[in-house]
């Protein structure tokens, strides 16, 4: 039977311990989690009103079951025994409330699994929540998951890139919830009587994004005719090697969200704002991601080179032909990356064919960073209006506007009297539509891309066997 690490407690030890996802009580706790689900209306609560409710006396049985799995379960877990305590005591609660809007506030709180990072270090987590990309429903999930926390990660974050709320983790298994296109544990996901001062840790599932990234983007270089260097094409081959890249790109991208010339809210959480803006944020992310990628390589970081490549053909490939063509920012994103890259002749479609100057691309990938850097820089001494209007002249100098753009023809097609949250009305969904290039590849990936829904690194290795 595979082990797999806990913390002890006590000892303050890693010692070795049977998974969580191969005892009887764990499939005992997922199937209850699967009964209440459909249960529950969209706010997480149970409408006993509705037609084919169940009786109270039902639920309060099925959620019995699940209780007495996690009080079973929990003692493999014994870093998370206040966690697993709270937990007990908010499902509890929930039930004598007649199972109205859910609260998990206490075990929320009592969850801190960025205070033991340790590679390999096992959670179960049971809460009420939406998942992002995922279910908008606040439904109850629960999730087995495994920390991803290797020493030169440990070492990297305690020396160069600082973030001692992130979590690289990877699924052991999870409810329907999480059978989506979600790869991501956030709390703020979570019901809640109230939403905490502030957040003290995120995850970000790297199996998921790596066998997401492995399957696109073999289906993308078959399409394309793209030519792999041999490093590259064994990346994409590796599942493990994938993961390390993207558990390094996301810890890298997530700080950088704070950190740099900021013009703005950060996270854009308190304001509205065209969806450009919100494309050029998480594109200066992954960007910076890249650029610090190239000075890992440069130290002697084999990840540094990985991570290059996973952030130009995840950027490339899947993120624009990913989703609604409904303020897609990520899908600009990406968008944005391939024209500059193919307005500076570092990749030529020719011949059917995609062609990539490899030894070019680092450097113009990284000049693309400057501008957005430098735009954030000037974005300081704007109002933020004429701030909007710059971001949309740096996105628009690569990218074709809709021909029925008002923001296109400039600040004198717009009423300039309105606030300007309310000129984001004039902004079209679709306000920079695909080109013919990728309107063509979404044709042939989209099948590809739906293959993805729910993936983990057990389908990536099974696909490849």
């Amino acid at each position: 039977m595979t082990e797999i690490l806990v913390l002890d407690a006590a000892a303050g030890a890693i010692t070795a311990a049977q998974r969580v996802v191969e005892q009887p009580a764990w499939p005992a706790l997922k199937n209850a989690v699967e009964e209440i689900r459909p249960w529950q209306s969209k706010d997480g609560s149970i409408d006993f009103d509705a037609d084919g409710a169940p009786s109270p006396a039902t639920v309060r049985a099925t959620l019995d079951r699940a209780i007495a799995a996690i009080e079973e379960l929990a003692p493999l877990l014994p870093h998370d025994a206040a966690y697993h305590r709270a937990l007990v005591m908010d499902l509890r609660r929930w039930a004598d409330g007649g199972f109205g809007v859910p609260d998990f506030l206490d075990s929320l709180l009592a969850f801190q699994p960025a205070k033991n990072r340790a590679d390999g270090l096992q959670h179960l987590v049971v809460f009420a929540m939406y998942t992002q990309n995922g279910n908008p429903d606040r439904n109850l999930e629960a999730v087995v998951l495994r920390m991803v926390w290797p020493e030169w990660l440990a070492e990297l974050e305690a020396t160069r890139y600082d973030n001692p709320l992130f979590c690289g983790i990877t699924f052991e298994d999870f409810t329907s919830g999480y059978d989506t296109n979600s790869a991501v544990l956030f709390p703020e996901t979570i019901a809640v009587r109230e939403a905490p001062e502030r957040f003290s840790w995120g995850g970000i599932f790297c199996d998921r994004e790596a066998a997401r990234f492995r399957r696109v983007t073999q289906a993308s270089v078959e399409l394309l005719g793209v030519e792999l260097p041999e490093d590259i094409r064994d990346m994409v081959g590796d599942q493990q090697r994938c993961e390390q890249a993207f558990v390094l790109w996301d810890m890298v991208h997530d700080r950088t969200h704070s950190h740099g010339d900021l013009p703005f809210d950060p996270f854009m959480i308190k304001q509205r704002q065209p969806f450009w803006m919100y494309g050029l944020e998480e594109l200066r992310c992954d960007l910076t991601a890249f650029k610090e990628a190239v000075k890992l390589q440069a130290d002697g970081f084999p990840q540094g080179r990985d991570v290059q490549y996973a952030v130009l053909f995840d950027r490339m490939f899947r993120f624009p032909v990913t989703g609604e063509r409904v303020r897609n920012y990520d899908g600009l994103g990406g968008q944005l990356l391939f024209a500059y890259l193919h307005k500076h002749d570092v990749i030529r479609w020719t011949d059917n064919t995609l062609k990539i100057d490899w030894d070019r691309a680092p450097q113009v990938t990284n000049q693309l960073c400057g501008e957005i850097e430098k735009l954030y820089r000037d974005g300081i001494d704007r109002p933020k209006l004429v701030h909007w209007f710059a971001a949309y002249d740096l996105v628009s100098t690569y990218l074709a506007p809709h021909p029925g753009s008002r923001w296109a023809k400039g600040p004198d097609a717009l009423d300039l009297t309105q606030p300007p949250r309310k000129l984001v009305d004039d902004v079209l969904p679709d306000e920079f539509p695909l080109s013919m290039f990728y309107e063509a590849l979404s044709k042939k990936l989209k099948h590809v891309i739906a293959s993805t829904k729910g993936i983990t690194a057990a389908h990536a290795e099974q696909a490849a066997a």
